[in-house]
């Protein structure tokens, strides 16, 4: 797997505070950056952090780069709908190196793994016979969840906060998990505080949300 934050609002922490700024002060749009020092933003977003006001961390969008990750990843990140996506596509794309994903449980298991890499190569083979017969678009159809993608992915702030709220936790599946561990690391060192308290309930004064599906077991902050 390979992210990378390839854009973002310049400057997102004074972006939002003056955002912010325009609904509790009488400036005009003019004026709402006189004087907002980087410390006074920051102050303010922590402020809104704490009120629940989160409608200005919109304002801040983040892109990145998303490579070597599964189709199975990817059916799920869509699933946050506040965002936008460009995936490489299996319909004008034909692959004639079949490059997957390997689950962490099959690798540690050598009967496991040469079940997964028979049906790889079964899959991989009847998909070529198909390129010769049928569209790409059409000989798609027998490819595997497991397969490698490479993705564009924009999601404003406060889309992140929630997506790093579901994802970070113990109880998302692994790959979505390391994405979103990496993805926080990015977007803290370019607007820390945005992020100062984003990752799973269990580190929030609201707990675990998990109920009796609950792991038991915080992540630590420091990974």
């Amino acid at each position: 797997m390979e992210v990378s934050l390839i854009r973002y609002t310049p400057e997102p922490e004074l972006t939002v505070a003056a955002a912010a700024r325009l609904c509790y002060s009488p400036d005009q749009v003019d004026e709402l950056l006189e004087g907002l020092t980087l410390t006074k933003a920051r102050k303010l977003i922590n402020q809104l952090r704490q009120m629940g006001h989160l409608s200005p961390f919109e304002h801040a969008s983040f892109t990145f780069g998303i490579a070597g990750v599964s189709r199975a990843l990817s059916h799920q990140l869509v699933r946050h709908r506040i965002a936008s996506y460009s995936q490489q596509s299996q319909r004008y794309v034909a692959f004639s190196n079949l490059e997957v994903v390997v689950p962490p449980t099959i690798a540690a298991k050598p009967e496991a793994q040469d079940k997964f890499d028979a049906a790889i190569a079964a899959i991989a083979e009847a998909y070529q016979s198909l390129l010769e017969l049928v569209p790409a678009e059409d000989a798609r159809y027998v490819l595997p969840n497991a397969c490698k993608t490479n993705l564009v992915m924009t999601m404003n702030a406060r889309s992140l906060l929630n997506f790093f709220t579901l994802r970070c936790c113990t109880r998302a599946q692994w790959e979505i998990r390391e994405l979103a561990w990496r993805m926080l690391d990015l977007v803290s060192e370019v607007a820390p505080s945005l992020f100062a308290d984003a990752g799973p309930n269990c580190w929030k004064d609201i707990g675990c949300q998990e109920g009796a599906m609950t792991c038991g077991d915080p992540p630590s902050r420091i990974r």
